[in-house]
């Protein structure tokens, strides 16, 4: 096995600067790569501070952008949003302050689009409960409110109008 030598405080820095310039990061992304660089605990310490004096760490900016990235990108839900934000390790304030960056009637628009295109391709499905159960399994896994989903399908066409078992 290659082990790699341990990079000095001033060169892990400069290294994780450019990590952290590319793109936002988490405290805790940028806390694994500096153990990835050899430094110890106390020097790790020393680096985030470092990098959040210097403005290239902040949580608050990382969870806006993550937030608004994978609603936008993504299509995810809140719920979504907020548990993997939680798996980041990211503070409660600043997944709120996230979450409340999201626009509502954009967040309504999206929830609808999907819920209309994932019905589209359920509609060779012939019994219609079993359409409406997969559509509404698909917006809980990306992360939609059980009560919004429901108020959304109210006005999706997921069933056939020659169907009557919905």
């Amino acid at each position: 096995m290659i082990r790699r030598t341990a990079l000095s405080l001033e060169q892990a820095l400069q290294k994780a600067r450019h990590y952290c310039g590319y793109q936002e990061r988490c405290h805790r992304e940028v806390q694994e790569k500096l153990y990835s660089f050899g430094l110890h605990k106390k020097e790790v310490g020393q680096a985030l501070a470092t990098l959040i004096e210097e403005n290239y760490l902040n949580e608050e900016r990382f969870a806006v952008q993550y937030a608004g990235g994978h609603f936008r990108l993504k299509s995810w839900g809140r719920i979504r949003i907020r548990y993997e934000l939680k798996q980041k390790q990211v503070s409660e304030y600043c997944i709120k302050k996230a979450l409340a960056g999201i626009d509502e009637g954009e967040y309504d628009r999206t929830l609808a689009r999907l819920a209309e295109q994932k019905a589209e391709t359920l509609a060779g499905e012939p019994n219609a409960f079993i359409r409406r159960q997969k559509l509404q399994e698909y917006l809980l896994r990306k992360g939609y409110e059980q009560d919004k989903i429901m108020s959304t399908l109210q006005h999706v066409r997921c069933t056939h109008r020659n169907d009557n078992s919905a």
